[in-house]
């Protein structure tokens, strides 16, 4: 009776036997010998069968190991280039008893109590997603297309914890496709080849679709983002990129071409108060531990609780009555305030509620409420990106706040920007084209104000030099207002572009030889300084004689009235009263 050695526990198996002993999970059908060899020669002369040993390839006969080995499978030790084939399987081999197709969920269940709360909570259907309601509603355009089966690919754009990663997985749930996952972060371009590579074969064989998630594409040059094109193009692979990075500027106009961008939005208020809801109510049942992410069995996510079922607890834990402020009795510290300001510091972002949810139930149920909240608030960075969307709002905001002549609003985004890390010497050029462009020649002070805060940022520095830059911010939103000379140069610059080859009049040409005088150059010109009354040139070509670029202080014709806009103004800002301009109008 010959045996052969399991792949899988490394035990010997009768060789008729190990189909079966394969699928007890290697539990049963074990030889209580080690395996024999039977020479011809022996056979034939009737002599004693003696079992031959075996090298540890073939055989787990402990003579083989080193002298100091122990029978223990924990502790056996490795030869000198280490573990061989065998022992690699078997200390990679799932429990005793444990099917070997269930090893890698055995290693996921192993590695999930290890994540974050905010991976563990991830909404296992597409009923239970919260927020984005114009992406996930029934009329909206992406579940139609859902619906229909012609999902193609996208890419969702918004801020971070806003969902992109848990909808991009459960719309392939949903469209029962093959979901591959990647990270522009740590996968480079030959790992996103050769998941096109195995999509387009599996679509070949079987016709079944693949959808790439591809996180933070935006980390891809543009170079490299060209490998997606002919994939996309065909159909071979759904890709659904997610970025917080404005595409229009991260990403390839072919690429966005081929692609639909889906814009998610902050999640709100309510959104977040119900995803802090429907955490509790399933961190609040222990006997129904939360499993991993399944995309071929999806787990139904508990109803969010309502006022009854907080309140369902046994009088030995909650009393007669639900405590004030403690809307969760198993984790008394979770009091309204709390979650109030847990809603406040995630700031729409759903990861960032969830953990610090996870920070207050691992604190002490005895936990005083304002040492929660002041350890809550140290908790949280400031979301600001210095090269990313944030940081070209915000100096928006500033900007159109000193040009509409809002010193408050102007000196809050000033203050956001310096509290985050902003450059100071960023805003000061900002601020150096804005008293050029939106005060200009009304008030020509403003310009040398802001090349002196310039250049007092770039000698004092943070943070003294936040005092300068308030000086300048507060004194340009007070200034009056004249975009003549900035209009005037668009005017002028439109009209240029129509013909860049216009000759220059001739009494505007330099003379400066007997030659060019000869020829008429700057015949005929009148030298202003010298008369004691106005003279006139032709200062402009033929084509723009009677143009007028620069128009007088009083001349209005290019500005617009908008009723409905005064009138808003004089409500939110002039208390209702009409404003005194009216008459000029008229």
């Amino acid at each position: 009776m010959s045996t052969v050695e399991c792949p899988i526990c490394s035990r010997s198996v009768v060789d008729s036997d190990i189909n079966k002993h394969l699928d007890s999970g290697c539990a049963s059908f074990i030889a209580s010998e080690g395996p024999t060899i039977i020479s011809s020669s022996s056979r034939s002369k009737g002599k004693s069968v003696v079992p031959a040993k075996l090298a540890p390839i073939f055989s787990q006969n402990k003579e083989w190991d080193a002298p100091t080995a122990s029978p223990s499978r924990s502790s056996k030790t490795f030869g000198a280039f280490g573990p061989s084939p065998s022992q690699k399987r078997q200390m990679d081999a799932p429990p005793l008893g444990l099917p070997p197709n269930k090893r890698s969920k055995a290693a996921t269940s192993r590695l999930h109590p290890a994540a974050p709360l905010a991976e563990r909570l991830r909404p296992q259907r597409l009923d239970d997603f919260v927020g984005q309601k114009h992406l996930t509603g029934p009329d909206s355009l992406l579940m139609s297309m859902l619906a229909a089966g012609g999902l193609g690919s996208m890419v969702f754009w918004g801020p971070p914890g806003c969902g992109k990663t848990t909808l991009a997985r459960l719309i392939a749930q949903q469209a029962g496709a093959i979901f591959k996952e990647l990270s522009a972060t740590s996968s480079g371009i030959n790992d996103v080849r050769a998941v096109f590579e195995e999509a387009r074969g599996s679509l070949t064989l079987s016709g079944r679709k693949t959808v790439l998630f591809l996180d933070e594409i935006h980390r891809f040059n543009k170079a490299q983002q060209d490998i997606f094109l002919p994939y996309i193009e065909r159909g071979q692979i759904q890709m659904i990129g997610a970025t917080t990075e404005n595409p229009s500027f991260k990403l390839t106009g072919a690429l966005i071409s081929r692609c639909r961008i889906f814009v998610l939005e902050r999640l709100t208020d309510e959104d977040i108060k119900d995803i802090i809801s429907g955490a509790m109510a399933r961190v609040s049942v222990p006997e129904e531990p939360i499993e991993p992410h399944e995309p071929s069995s999806p787990i139904a996510a508990p109803e969010p609780p309502t006022s009854q079922t907080l309140c369902s607890q046994p009088e030995s834990t909650q009393g007669s009555h639900c405590p004030p402020g403690a809307p969760y009795p198993s984790h008394p510290q979770l009091t309204e305030n709390v979650m109030s300001s847990i809603v406040s510091l995630s700031t729409g972002d759903a990861r960032t509620a969830l953990s610090l949810l996870e920070l207050v139930l691992a604190s002490r149920k005895e936990s005083k409420e304002e040492t929660l909240l002041s350890a809550l608030r140290r908790s949280v960075s400031t979301s600001y990106d210095r090269t990313g969307e944030s940081h070209y709002d915000m100096i928006s905001a500033l900007h159109k706040s000193v040009r509409g002549s809002q010193g408050s609003a102007a000196m809050y985004w000033l203050a956001r920007m310096l509290n985050a890390g902003e450059d100071p010497m960023y805003i000061a050029r900002r601020m150096v084209v804005c008293a050029s462009e939106d005060i200009g020649l009304a008030d020509n002070h403003a310009l040398p104000l802001a090349m002196a805060t310039l250049q007092a940022c770039q000698v004092i520095g943070m943070p003294e030099c936040r005092i300068n830059l308030a000086h300048l911010v507060a004194y340009l939103a007070e200034a009056p207002k004249s975009t003549r000379a900035y209009n005037a140069y668009n005017r002028a610059e439109e009209a240029a572009k129509l013909d860049m080859t216009m000759p220059v009049p001739m009494q505007m040409r330099n003379a400066p030889t007997n030659l060019m005088k000869d020829l008429g150059y700057a015949e005929g010109y009148r030298y202003n300084p010298e008369y004691l009354h106005p003279v006139y040139n032709d200062y402009l070509p033929v084509t723009f004689r009677d143009e007028t670029f620069l128009k007088d202080a009083r001349d209005l014709s290019d500005k617009v009235w908008d009723e409905d806009a005064l009138v808003r103004w004089e409500c939110e800002a002039n208390s209702g009263k009409q404003w005194e301009g009216r008459n000029q109008r008229l």
